[in-house]
């Protein structure tokens, strides 16, 4: 069992919030690679959302939120424990037969923390923080886990278990899945099982390959169920839904499929915000979802290079992989009746790394003593508490930029789209207030800025 250190200051200080310590349930829906566009609430002319835009209504929308990273492992390690993912050992993406790696069960969760405090506990859908046995959800807090351990077009993994009773579709078996280990490979990773990745029920495969038509709606049952069984129970819950799409491939149901004006990616989004629907009206058929924060994000910005396929980051430039505003800054929706103001808006800055304090704060949980964090409460922005500021000096995309206030300063810059690419002149220095497209570089003008931005940067890295 894992041992865990916990800060009684914190504990004290959460005894003396102005929110006494409560225990609401807690939703985080968590999508791969959805653009900030990519919402009716936040402006997207051929995507329906009514469900998130619905939520928007009743919760606070935030327009200046941000992910600790440009890929998919990364990102999701600072929003589970609050640090900067290059301090817990988690830089880039995790894949399958490439190593025993992933993010190392010292570092407390969410889920540890929330634990602590009698959660009843659940992750469904994309892991991503490594397959083995160890670094799998429910060993990393999770009462139990249902989903893909990585992204949807990875592959079997090698050291994989398999359930008595697996569901094995498309002609596959073990037989052919040892003819494929045994034949042409991609950096450890059999060719012919492209796209082809284990559906697990906490830490053995129950189907392979998974069908990720269905997928976003069992994701959704399996979060239902959750939640009526923790509710019978008489227990708070923290439910940790992270849809598998729209990462590429897509996959939509016949319901779905050909429906939207955006073609297979709007459909994929339209499924997603269909299920999120479902969530919501269970809460409230339940009686509980004026005692339930819920969160409603996305992993990284859209991955522009697939085209059709991928998503839409406008007005910010660029997407997924790059340290612009567009590979990291993402819609989020955060909804906890009687407490955030419904019909809100925020353009303070806040992470996904500030979600660990908060809902510690609010529950009266311990923070963990031994991990960097770099989240902060942002309770006071939530509410809409009067003159409410970010409290956050700097944000550090990686160890290439900084965001201060309404500056942002790029050590170096990285593009990914062919069709937009420029020439880069960095360093480079955008006021995001006058410029969120980070189109004109003001370096020359204000030297003083970008001196004090690469320092605090260079600071970081160290």
């Amino acid at each position: 069992m894992k041992h865990i250190m916990l800060n009684g200051l914190a504990v004290a200080a959460a005894a003396t919030a102005v929110f006494a310590a409560e225990q609401p349930n807690i939703v985080i829906i968590l999508n791969d690679d959805q653009g900030y566009q990519d919402l009716g609430c936040y402006g997207s002319p051929d995507i329906k959302t009514p469900n998130v835009d619905r939520l928007a209504r009743e919760g606070m929308r935030f327009t200046d939120f941000y992910v600790a990273s440009c890929v998919c492992s990364a990102s999701r390690a600072a929003l589970l424990t609050g640090c900067y993912p290059s301090k817990i050992g988690v830089p880039g993406v995790f894949f399958p037969n490439r190593g025993h790696k992933g993010l190392a069960p010292e570092h407390v969760t969410i889920a540890e923390v929330l634990k602590g405090v009698g959660y009843s506990t659940k992750a469904v859908g994309k892991w991503h923080l490594g397959d083995h046995v160890e670094f799998l959800p429910t060993n990393q807090g999770f009462d139990s886990y249902y989903g893909i351990p990585y992204s949807n077009d990875m592959y079997p993994a090698k050291e994989m278990k398999y359930a008595d009773g697996c569901l094995f579709r498309e002609g596959m078996d073990f037989k052919a899945l040892d003819d494929a280990f045994a034949g042409k490979s991609n950096n450890g990773n059999p060719r012919s099982m492209k796209d082809k990745v284990p559906l697990m029920r906490n830490e053995e495969c129950i189907e392979f390959p998974a069908d990720q038509s269905t997928i976003t709606r069992r994701y959704a049952d399996e979060g239902i169920q959750f939640i009526s069984e923790s509710v019978k129970a008489g227990n708070p819950f923290f439910l940790y839904l992270a849809n598998s799409m729209p990462h590429t491939p897509l996959f939509a149901s016949p319901d779905f499929k050909g429906k939207s004006a955006r073609g297979l990616y709007g459909d994929v989004i339209e499924e997603i915000d269909h299920n999120t629907g479902r969530i919501l009206n269970h809460l409230k058929q339940l009686g509980v979802d004026k005692d339930t924060i819920v969160v409603f994000t996305s992993d990284n910005g859209p991955w522009l290079v697939k085209g059709a396929h991928g998503g839409c980051a406008l007005p910010l430039f660029e997407g997924k992989m790059t340290r612009f505003e567009g590979g990291q800054r993402v819609p989020a929706i955060i909804r906890w009746p009687g407490k955030v103001p419904a019909g809100s808006a925020c353009s303070e800055m806040a992470l996904t790394m500030d979600l660990l304090p908060t809902l510690a704060q609010v529950t009266g949980a311990a923070l963990p003593a031994q991990q960097p964090l770099a989240g902060k409460n942002i309770m006071d922005l939530l509410t809409a508490k009067k003159g409410a500021k970010t409290p956050h000096e700097y944000f550090f995309f990686g160890d290439l930029a900084v965001r201060s206030g309404d500056w942002k300063y790029h050590k170096k810059e990285i593009f990914k789209v062919k069709d937009t690419k420029r020439e880069s002149k960095a360093p480079t220095l955008y006021n995001l207030a006058d410029d969120i497209g980070e189109s004109k570089n003001v370096i020359n003008d204000h030297p003083e800025i970008a001196e004090r931005l690469a320092q605090a940067l260079e600071a970081h890295n160290r």
